[in-house]
């Protein structure tokens, strides 16, 4: 069992007894579980998968990282990456937990996933932490691309990956009375067709002026 997931997971534990731990759960009575191990690996991940953002996304808010981040931390994340590896196959339940079926519930194998992530750092120390987590979180990252937040982060995104520069947005004119104002604002770059939209907030007009641009623009 110990040969088979070390080579799944792509690296061999110099202290066994640290893998065993973490694939043991506390169902397991007289066995050391994975709890503390899966404490320190959420934080683990946590660090490398922000390292990773702000490398990623240099000019992005913190607001939108950490929505970025959320999505790549949270339970479904570490459940797809147990299952990528077949956790199911290596954890050690027990006998309760074995009856339920609990090497199928998603709590337990999203936590196993995180306990694994805190034993290769215990083992073999930070960089060898973040080699798995980048190797088995790289699928998980390339989709961040498809499920842009909103379609101003989108050309944002877009421009700054192929230029290195961000789209200027300008407001045009402020219409209607005090409490019910119109924006237009305009989103140009370069020599890029700009657009216009209009809204009551500025924050909606660029929205609906950045979705503008990337339609003309065919982006």
């Amino acid at each position: 069992m110990k040969n088979k997931i070390q080579k799944k997971i792509n690296y061999h534990f110099k202290d066994e007894s640290i893998l065993l731990r973490a694939l043991t759960h506390k169902s397991k009575k007289n066995e050391l579980s994975n709890e503390v191990l899966e404490f320190l690996g959420d934080r683990v991940l946590s660090l490398v998968i922000s390292e990773k953002l702000i490398e990623m996304y240099p000019f992005d808010k913190e607001g939108i990282l950490d929505k970025k981040l959320s999505n790549l931390v949270d339970k479904n994340a570490c459940l797809k990456i147990a299952q990528k590896i077949d956790l199911i196959e290596f954890i050690l339940l027990g006998s309760t937990e074995i009856q339920s079926e609990g090497n199928l519930k998603k709590s337990i194998l999203s936590n196993c996933c995180e306990a694994l992530i805190g034993a290769i750092y215990e083992d073999g120390g930070y960089d060898e932490a973040k080699k798995f987590v980048l190797l088995f979180w790289d699928d998980l990252f390339k989709s961040l691309d498809l499920k842009p937040i909103d379609p101003k982060s989108a050309l944002q995104e877009k421009l700054l990956k192929k230029y290195k520069k961000l789209p200027i947005y300008e407001i045009i004119s402020k219409s209607g009375p005090d409490h019910n104002p119109v924006f237009c604002i305009e989103v140009s770059f370069e020599n890029y067709i700009s657009t216009k939209a209009e809204s009551g907030t500025v924050k909606e007009a660029e929205k609906l002026a950045a979705t503008k641009f990337i339609e003309s623009n065919k982006i």
